[in-house]
């Protein structure tokens, strides 16, 4: 079976700090594979307050995951503190890509790298809305500035 390939684009401009506490750890004593999705979902929320939003309303609608792909690359350990870049790409009528990529801060190397697929959602209506224009100027913009 083909292992999953993932491309990040050359840019990923949010870049935050998070550091591994014993509860990110599995049984093997490394970073919970499913742990690592909550660090990148606080990467999410951070993303998207630096842009000036809260997931829950981004210019009247709100965000959920459609998808998510990784790739492992090695192993985090307790007391490492993750840095975690973040961009956004692949922009569609509903939604778009952030592609991240996770790495050790003292010692650079890549624990994993991978993209969450969102779309926009409207929580009263309870139907995907379309992807704000506003959302894609600030995130152009941002990554733009970087």
């Amino acid at each position: 079976m083909p292992r999953i390939q993932i491309e990040l684009p050359e840019q990923l401009p949010f870049r935050v700090e998070l550091p591994l506490y014993l509860s990110h750890l599995n049984a093997a004593g490394h970073l919970d594979n499913a742990l690592l999705l909550t660090l990148v979902s606080e990467t999410r929320a951070r993303f998207f307050k630096a842009l000036g939003y809260k997931e829950s309303d981004v210019e009247g609608v709100g965000v959920i995951l459609a998808d998510a792909a990784v790739q492992y690359r090695s192993e985090a350990f307790h007391g490492e503190t993750m840095v975690v870049t973040m961009g956004v790409d692949d922009f569609n009528k509903y939604g778009c890509d952030l592609p991240w990529r996770m790495s050790d801060r003292d010692s650079g190397r890549e624990i994993a790298c991978g993209k969450s697929g969102i779309v926009f959602f409207n929580y009263q209506t309870r139907r995907i809305a379309p992807l704000p224009a506003a959302f894609r100027q600030r995130a152009l913009a941002y990554a733009a500035a970087s």
